[in-house]
């Protein structure tokens, strides 16, 4: 790697950490405190959806108004059955109206929707870090392209469910292409698993895969706090 390209992909990596760093400490901020009032709701009675719902929607509501991320969605999804009254629930306010996500009517059994196999609950219930997962549909949610950053929320040492917020695909894909325009090349973000998130590269778009593609042979190099990766294209 030459001095200007290892210039472009350590700005293009700073870019990213500094714009997901916002979203992740403001999950950490709350999930500390949410998790203490869900341990003292415990204490007066049966851990219901009303309860948790109440409990979360201020949280969620100072999610939605984060400044310089466009946050879509934010809320808390319960663990499977921490819930007295659902085998699994997602308190979850979105969208300009700042609604409550309500599940499609004519959804099979929404109070028991297995949530547990998708990676942005299972990997921080797993490994107790926040974690930003994506891109992926979200047919849960918003039905588009879609990151989710995830932080676990614990009481007594056990995993309660995770604190989530949602940014649409289309959004961060305006923000982080007009900031890497100043680098003075192409910059594609990738997440985790080899899938481009966002692309300066006309080339490339989102969810196409790093591996067997021109993306592999380039430089890259990680971002720190977040599983993604920053690749640049000198040319």
């Amino acid at each position: 790697m030459n001095t200007a390209s290892d210039t472009a992909i350590q700005a293009a990596a700073a870019i990213v950490e500094d714009y997901f760093s916002a979203p992740v400490r403001t999950l950490l901020d709350w999930v500390e405190p949410f998790a203490a009032q869900v341990a003292e709701a415990r204490t007066s009675g049966p851990l219901t959806r009303s309860k948790v719902d109440a409990l979360v929607e201020p949280h969620a509501l100072r999610t939605l108004d984060l400044r310089g991320v466009p946050v879509y969605g934010a809320g808390f999804i319960a663990a499977i059955d921490l819930l007295s009254d659902a085998h699994s629930h997602l308190a979850w306010w979105q969208g300009e109206d700042r609604r409550q996500l309500v599940l499609a009517s004519q959804s099979v059994n929404k109070e028991n929707i297995d949530y547990s196999a998708l990676e942005w609950y299972r990997v921080p219930m797993a490994t107790g870090e926040p974690h930003v997962a994506g891109p992926y549909v979200d047919y849960l949610c918003s039905d588009e392209y879609t990151i989710t950053i995830a932080v676990p929320a614990e009481v007594d040492g056990a995993r309660i469910g995770v604190a989530g917020l949602d940014l649409l695909v289309s959004a961060v894909e305006q923000d982080l292409t007009r900031r890497f325009a100043s680098l003075g090349c192409e910059v594609t973000l990738t997440n985790g698993v080899g899938r481009v998130v966002v692309s300066t590269d006309p080339r490339w778009a989102t969810g196409d895969s790093v591996r067997g593609s021109g993306l592999a042979e380039l430089p890259r190099a990680a971002c720190r706090g977040v599983a993604l990766d920053v690749i640049v294209d000198p040319a």
